[in-house]
This record gives C-alpha cells, structure tokens and sequence, in this order.
C-alpha cells in the first residue's frame, strides 16, 4: 500500500493526524494516528485459527515505551518491564468496543497491539488508540461491524470538553470514554464527582456527536482508499443446521420448564439443564446410526452440541424476559435480589472489614491504614500521576464459582475490576490534609453469581466506614443488563450470572445518594440508542439508592475511632528550610528521633511532616522533638541545655537537637572565672539564655540576668 496522509478536523477544530502505508508493511494492517505531539501506533493482524478454537481469540495489547517521553528506563536492565496498571487498563478499554463488532463465529486468530511512541503533556494516548484499532482493522480487511471511534469527554466549569488535556481532566469533575459505531453506543467508561444523571446523559450524548464525524471520517478515509467493508457469511452445514433442529426440538419445552421454575436456584437450574442435555438431547443422537451425518458432526466437533444447546438456552431466556416480562429467578425486570451487609466480622488487628452478599454473589471487603510512606509511586508511568494514596485490590478466586483452577497472579479482570472499584470510591474520600492515611481495600470475591465489581464498591465502603475513615457520602453500585430483539427492549435491574452470560450488555453505575462516581458498560451487540442508555442510567439510580439503603443497615456513618492496631497519625508543618535540620547528616538526626519514640516520619519537600505510631502518645513524642528542633531561636529565649565541649575561652551548649551556641567564659558565672572547668563538665545540664547571634549567625549565650521563674519554665519544657 502507498503511504497516504490525512487529516481530520473534527468537533469543534480538534485535529487528528492519520499516516497508513508507511509502517509495518507485513501486518495485516496499520495506522500512525496522532493528536498535539502523542503518536500512537496501531496494527491489526489476522492469522489461520487453531484446531479446536469454539470462541473469538482476540488479543489485545497496548504497548508503552519510556522513550515516548524521552525517558530511559531505570533499573539493572535498562528496559521497559512488566507493564503497569495503566497499559492493562488502556488494553482492556481497547478490547471492550472491539470485541463485539467482530463476528462471534470468527475462528481466525486476531491481535490488535498499540504502541505509544511519543507522548505530550495534554493528549492522553489511550482513545487514540481505540480509534486507532478501528482503522487498522478496517485497513486489514478482516471483517468487522465498523468503522468504531472514541473520545474523552471532560467536564470543566459546566462546559463539557472533547478530549480534555491531562491537566483538564485532573480539574474537572468529569472523566468519561464513550466508544460507538453507526449503530450506537458501544462502550462507555467514566469516573464522576458526584455528577448527576442526567449530566451524564448529556455528556454521553455530547461524546457520541463528535464519534460521529470520527466515523464518517473513517469512511472517507476507506473509500479514498478502495478499501471495502468486509463481509463474510457465517459457515453453516446442514448437520450443524440438522442437529440444531434436533434440539430444539427434543428440548424446547423441557428447557422453557427449568426457566420458568422459579424455585431452582442457579445450582439447581444449571443440572436441570446439564439433565436435559444428556438424558434427552444426548440419547436421542445415540440412538441415531453411526454414518447420519448429525452424529457424524458431534464426533467431528465435540463441543459442537453443548454450544448450540447454549444458544437454543439463550434464546428460551430472552423470550420469557420478552414476552412473559419475568426473569429465571422470578423477579420483576427492577427488582434486586435480597441484600445483606455485616461490617467487623474479622478481629480489629484487621483496620477494617465488610461483607456484602446480593443474591448468591458475596463480597468480603478488607481496609488497611498505612502511613504517606506507604503510597504507590506511580513516577515510571508515562502518565502525570506521582501517586496513589488509594489502592484497591480485587481477587476473584476459583472457589468462588465451584470451580478448581491453578491460583495465578491478577489477570487483566481482575486488574480492571479493582480499577473500577476504585474510581467509584476516590471522589468520596477525605482530603489528604485532613485524613493524611494511605488506604489500600482488598476485596475478596467468595461467592460469584453476577456483578462481583459492584459489590465490590458496597463492601469497600462498609469496611472503609469501619475502619473510620470519614467518608464524604457512602457508595453503591448496580449492574444493569438488557435484552434486545429486533425494536423490543428490556432493560434488567442487578443481572445475575447467566443475564449476563445471555444478555447484550452489562452496565455497572456505581454512586452516592446525590450522583454517579464511575460507570462502565460493555456491550455484546454492534451498538445501543441513546435514549435506552439513558433509561438504563435513570433506572440503576432507583437500584443503586435501594441497594445504599440496605446495605448501610450494620452501620450508617464512619466509626468515631480507628482500631487500635491502626497507626496515629499527626501531621505537623515546618519551614523547609528546616528539613535537612531535621533529617540531619546521613539521615542521622531523623534515625535519632525514629528510635527514641518508636515512630515513622516522613517529610515532604513543602515542610509537611507526617508521623506515624501504633501509639498516640508516642506520635505527640515525636511531634514534640521536631516542633522542639525547628523552633526559631529569638534573643533572651531560656532553655535548659546540655554541655557538648569546653575550650579555653567557653563551653559550648545545645539548647536545642541539633543547635548549640558558646557561652564565653566571662558569661560563666557573675564573679570572675579562673578555668572553664571550674563552672562546667561535659555532660552538665545547665539553664542558658539567648544573648544574641554574631555576624555570622552562630549563636551566644549567657548564664546571666536570668530569672528564676524562667529557669524553673525552661526546665519544666525540657522534662515535657
């Protein structure tokens, strides 16, 4: 292919440079898309499946390289390592508009990777490269329900804004990705301050205007090309077509009994549906002759029979939701299932702890309170992030679906879980000057029967509350599903497992009782209207509110106290100019301090010093020695001081950790002084008085003009 540049000037004069042709001429197909000075580069390959494949192996990277930002990587290698949080997050926003477009009979081994190859401080890479994956599919000819485009919607001062830059979006209250197609809403992703729905709505809408002149660009840019939409017709044989007929057939009213028998529970439902399966469907093609091409096919193609008895499932289901407007565990299309919450199931060396059960999913919701010291140092990452003083942890063990399964270290689920987890709590925490913990909530998933993300957020607010962090307002969180054939739509409140499994979309809405904090939803068709989005939005509002109100039953508001295993924290100010006073030579002062108390200090650059003990009483200590330390010395100050040394012409005294001054020998004592040794000894504790600083700043004191009752205070300051 010719190298081919354009350009697009889309939304409100937002640019976007596009270069095809160019690079990695062996993929199947490319594009350099670049926005400001981010360039970001994106490939899309497709190879001959594998034997045996029954879904879309899709894979999705996103690559992040150090040199983008003119950086070299630190560490004994020199190069870039395991990929951080960011890369995973960015790959999976990629995957998820992706993923449904392609055909689900696909078979053909797919791999989109996005490369990050230069960055700037204002043009975030990653809906660059979600449009960027669009268009090198579209180049490589495989076949997709496209062209697919995303933007940034940010919201600054009321006025919403397409693709904010970094610092945008740190100071506005409003961080959305929505992807979409022709068709409609493909994928949204957001962290909110407390917005309201309807705010959302709009921006939603404002987001998908500007995906539409990204898409007719897309179009002119394929045509300008002479490349075509590929559309390839899903393979069918007629003993596929034969045995899908069989089954329904053999199975149909059976299977609408198990759906419609409310009594089952997802155990119960789930061998009720393996029984028919293999008592029914599986002896009727036995009992067929071994060269009937049905038979033939389920040879040929073990899991060929299980999937179709899947789909023949699905669309039973779907059809009682549709028409009987009844789900499989005889709720009402709004209804949640049955909520329960207990808060310090587990002793108090634990910070804090919430369990959270909807239904058959249960979470259990561990806090910990760590000290400044404890933050996650973000400073590799090419983003402007420093730190995280919030960290969620998600883990979604085997056991929690009754399955066996070797332990791992966290997929990308478990990785965006937590992530969500955590943008629906951050708006609600206390400021860091007034609640100075670094906080880590580990949310253990024990039982999964739908939304264990969602529940996630309740049990991490039960056990933030518990652990007494004050929280600005308690947070919830609701999955919405829907079903959609032809014009009908249902949308379906807190989705359960197989409403999920058997469903087009899973929307999760987390927020307080005033507004959203983060939502996410992932579609499993080509698009959705807008107006369904915005009814879906307006009725998790419904369930989330129901939800915070059960929820918060074991505890309405923060414990007063922390737990005693918790550390105390005091945060104290100091001139800067201090910090190396305090730190002292080769940390040694500090070190100092750290012993005597049995504390942990930390100190920023701007003189904010955080210390941290099991103990209050030692953490005032401490306070106390640094406020001791740092205090500014005026002339005619008293304190009680310990002699260092002795010269000739005086004795040297430190009034305060780390300062001492001289008192000449002729300011020893009020009569005349033969010998320094004759008044002082190393060692003496002794009552001194600020008589003055020389010309170059050190300090001198006198043993004179003192007056009793300032002795008797500054000894009295020296013992506290």
């Amino acid at each position: 292919m010719e190298e081919y540049d354009k350009s697009i000037s889309f939304f409100e004069g937002r640019d976007i440079k596009i270069k095809v042709g160019l690079l990695a001429p062996q993929a199947g197909g490319s594009v350099l898309i670049e926005a400001g000075e981010t360039s970001v580069f994106v490939t899309a390959t497709r190879s001959q499946g594998r034997e045996g494949i029954d879904f879309l192996p899709l894979t999705v990277d996103y690559e992040e390289r150090l040199y983008a930002a003119g950086r070299i990587p630190g560490g004994f290698l020199r190069r870039e390592g395991r990929p951080p949080e960011k890369a995973t997050l960015t790959s999976r926003l990629i995957d998820r508009p992706m993923r449904p477009l392609f055909p689900s009979w696909l078979r053909d081994d797919l791999q989109i990777v996005a490369t990050t190859l230069s960055m700037d401080e204002d043009v975030p890479p990653d809906v660059l490269a979600v449009t960027g994956a669009s268009i090198a599919t579209l180049v490589a000819q495989i076949p997709f329900a496209g062209p697919m485009a995303a933007v940034r919607v940010g919201l600054v001062k009321d006025e919403f804004i397409i693709n904010p830059t970094f610092e945008e979006i740190d100071n506005g209250d409003l961080d959305l990705v929505v992807a979409g197609t022709p068709d409609g809403v493909v994928m949204v992703e957001a962290g909110a301050n407390q917005l309201p729905e309807q705010d959302i709505i709009e921006a939603i809408e404002f987001g998908y205007e500007a995906i539409l002149e990204l898409i007719q660009a897309q179009k002119d840019l394929i045509q300008e090309l002479g490349i075509e939409l590929v559309v390839e017709p899903k393979p069918d044989t007629d003993s596929s077509a034969d045995l899908e007929k069989l089954i329904a057939d053999k199975s149909t009213d059976e299977i609408k009994k198990v759906l419609s028998n409310f009594d089952l529970d997802k155990k119960g439902r789930d061998e009720a549906l393996d029984a028919i399966k293999a008592d029914i469907v599986e002896e009727a093609i036995a009992s067929l002759p071994e060269d009937d091409p049905i038979k033939v096919a389920t040879v040929e193609n073990p899991k060929l029979l299980g999937n179709l008895f899947k789909q023949l499932t699905k669309k039973l289901m779907r059809l009682q939701i549709i028409e009987d407007g009844v789900r499989v565990d005889g709720r009402k299309l709004d209804q949640v299932r049955p909520i329960s919450s207990r808060v310090r199931l587990l002793p108090p060396r634990v910070h804090g702890s919430g369990l959270f059960q909807r239904g058959l999913t249960q979470v259990l919701s561990i806090a910990t309170l760590g000290t400044p010291g404890d933050a996650q140092d973000l400073a590799d990452d090419l983003h402007p992030d420093v730190e995280k003083r919030y960290l969620h942890h998600y883990n979604f063990p085997p056991y929690s679906v009754g399955e066996t399964k070797p332990l791992r270290s966290p997929g990308r689920r478990e990785i965006g879980h937590g992530a969500l987890a955590e943008r629906a709590i951050v708006p609600v925490l206390p400021p860091k000057e007034e609640f100075p913990y670094v906080i880590r909530v580990v949310s253990e998933v024990l039982s999964s029967n739908g939304s264990t993300s969602m529940g996630s957020v309740c049990g991490s607010t039960l056990a933030l509350m518990d652990a007494g962090v004050p929280l600005i307002k308690p947070v919830s969180g609701a999955a919405m599903g829907l079903i959609k054939e032809g014009d009908e739509v249902r949308i379906l409140t807190d989705i359960q497992g197989i409403e999920d499994f058997l469903g087009d979309m899973d929307f999760k809405v987390a927020g307080t009782d005033e507004g959203i904090t983060a939502l996410q939803m992932d579609m499993k068709i080509t698009g959705l209207e807008l107006e369904t989005i915005a009814n879906a939005i307006k009725q998790a509002k419904t369930a989330r509110l129901h939800i915070l109100q059960e929820m918060l039953k074991p505890i309405s508001e923060p414990r007063k106290e922390l737990s005693p295993f918790a550390p105390r924290l005091m945060t104290m100010k100091i001139d800067p100019e201090m910090i190396g006073l305090v730190i002292g030579p080769g940390g040694k002062t500090i070190k100092s301090i750290t012993e005597q108390t049995g504390s942990k200090i930390d100190i920023s650059d701007d003189g904010t010093v955080t210390i941290c003990a099991v103990q209050a009483e030692r953490a005032s200590q401490a306070k106390r020695i640094i406020q001791t330390m740092t205090r500014k010395l005026n002339e005619g100050d008293v304190y009680l001081g310990k002699v260092t040394r002795l010269i000739d012409i005086g004795a040297f005294v430190e009034v305060l950790p780390g300062k001492e001054g001289m008192i000449h020998i002729s300011q020893l004592a009020e009569h005349r002084v033969g010998k320094v040794e004759d008044e002082v000894a190393v060692g003496d504790e002794i009552v001194v008085k600020i008589r003055g600083f020389d010309n170059r700043g050190r300090l001198n004191l006198t043993r004179l003009g003192i007056h009793p009752e300032q002795a008797a205070i500054a000894r009295q300051e020296a013992e506290a």
